[in-house]
């Protein structure tokens, strides 16, 4: 008895010394950084994506002649009576209350000489000549419960902001800000201090992702044959050639005379054929994607081209080609990578840089779909790990990377695109070549990424290309009976 007691008290004691050593530690010793240092930084804080606000539901119409007609039988017999004046209350005879109707006869000016107006019908406290906010849902702050302001009207979207200036949020940033900003006039102009919502009006999850080719088009060869569009693949695609290269590399190996310009015709014909097939191809997906954005050039102006890989098979499972850097073709790309799954799996994890697009559209997807899609974004900043998050995730960027130079340079022999429509053409060969055809140093260059049972039947690179544009015809077809039934 007398050792289990000595124990008991052993292990009280050792408890009481654990628990001072960690306040101690809590208190006094700085545990290492998880974010990076310039996270904490107020210039950062434009690049950062605030909460979802509080959505507040307008309030129910009401009938001012039915409450007046109900009033006597909730207050013992008493009649609702007119307001009886004493002074001059300024208010106009069209004054109305903008919930029940009820005429200036029955409306207070609440606080003095101030705007605010009261409601003796159904008890309600509005602006005169304001807009009707009880026809509409009102978006409030989540710091301070403040109803935001409409200040900018983009083209997607529309900017609103807490102008609270007792807001916790405002206050918060505002002692993080050099003191010899705050003398200038406009020095507070430099940071975002205010909490901002971007309010989309375009719904950019009811765009078709799979759409079917617009142009039609006919693989009934005059002069040539399958054979020869396939050599055509094989030259501009696998082997990076520009258009004519390709077609000299056919005269002067194989014999073939074809200009330039059918060349072309031949790989926008197979890339109308092969895209429907590999935007809904069911890929094998893990717990980890990551994504990144670069350039090419349309006519001399830059544009951006967004790609999604899953870092377990390395393939690339979303992608996207637009004009702008919005936060729309990133939501884009990100619902084709996550076709197919009804929920993201555990432990889910989603590595970028730290361009504020991804969390926006993070943000968009847990507004649609709720906690089935909830996820973070894990910023990868800098060229440089000088912070743990990108120290241990620097690995998954430089896949991206990787990637981005690997398309650069099949992309470089264009010299750009003449259009968006041809930069998409490019793009779905390219990424049917990038998944299904070629061979990888992950798999010891004996497969591509993705194994396809009919693919992997043809003999060479030619027969592949002639069963992927036919797996495409497939999926059009498959399509087309859908969308009539």
């Amino acid at each position: 008895m007398d050792i289990i007691l000595y124990l008991i008290q052993l292990i009280q004691q050792l408890y009481q010394q654990n628990t001072w050593l960690v306040n101690f530690i809590c208190k006094y010793i700085p545990l290492k950084q998880w974010a990076f240092d310039d996270a904490h930084s107020p210039k950062y804080q434009k690049f950062k994506v605030d909460e979802l606000p509080i959505i507040k539901e307008p309030l129910p119409k009401l009938n001012w002649k039915k409450i007046i007609a109900e009033y006597p039988d909730s207050h013992n017999g008493k009649l609702l009576k007119p307001i009886r004046r004493k002074t001059n209350p300024h208010l106009s005879k069209s004054c109305s209350c903008p919930r029940c109707d009820a005429p200036v006869d029955y409306i207070y000016r609440n606080n003095g000489k101030a705007n605010q107006l009261l409601c003796k019908v159904c008890g309600t406290t509005f602006i005169e000549n304001a807009k009707d906010i009880f026809s509409s849902m009102r978006l409030r702050c989540p710091h301070c419960s403040y109803a935001l302001d409409q200040k900018k009207h983009r083209k997607h979207f529309i900017i609103h902001k807490c102008t609270n200036p007792k807001c916790p949020y405002y206050l918060r940033n505002l002692k993080k800000v050099d003191k010899a900003d705050l003398d200038e006039t406009y020095g507070k102009n430099k940071y975002k201090l205010h909490y901002i919502y971007r309010e989309f009006v375009i719904d950019f999850f009811k765009f078709n992702i799979t759409s079917l080719p617009k142009n039609t088009s006919s693989l009934k060869f005059k002069k040539h044959d399958a054979q020869v569009m396939s050599l055509c693949l094989t030259y501009k695609v696998n082997l990076g050639l520009s258009l004519r290269k390709t077609a000299q590399a056919l005269k002067d190996i194989h014999g073939i005379s074809i200009s330039h310009q059918m060349v072309a015709n031949y790989c926008k014909t197979a890339a109308l054929c092969v895209k429907p097939f590999i935007d809904t191809y069911p890929y094998e997906k893990g717990d980890t994607f990551t994504a990144d954005e670069t350039y090419i050039k349309v006519r001399g102006i830059k544009g951006f081209i967004w790609f999604i890989m899953d870092a377990a098979s390395r393939a690339i499972v979303g992608y996207q080609i637009s004009d702008n850097r919005g936060v729309g073709p990133c939501i884009m790309a990100m619902r084709m990578a996550f076709q197919h799954l009804k929920s993201l799996p555990k432990n889910f994890r989603f590595v970028a840089d730290a361009y504020s697009a991804y969390p926006l559209a993070a943000q968009q997807f847990f507004r649609k779909f709720g906690k089935k899609f909830k996820f973070d974004i894990t910023q990868v900043v800098g060229l440089t790990n000088d912070d743990a998050v990108s120290k241990e995730f620097r690995p998954y960027k430089q896949m991206i990377e990787r990637l981005n130079r690997t398309y650069k340079a099949s992309y470089r022999p264009t010299n750009g695109f003449d259009n968006y429509d041809g930069a998409n053409y490019d793009l779905a060969l390219w990424v049917a070549y990038y998944n299904f055809l070629r061979p990888h140093k992950i798999h010891n260059y004996k497969r591509p990424l993705v194994e396809n049972d009919v693919i992997k039947h043809g003999d060479n690179m030619p027969g592949k290309w002639q069963l992927m544009i036919f797996l495409g015809q497939q999926t059009i077809l498959k399509k087309q009976h859908e969308s009539s039934a």
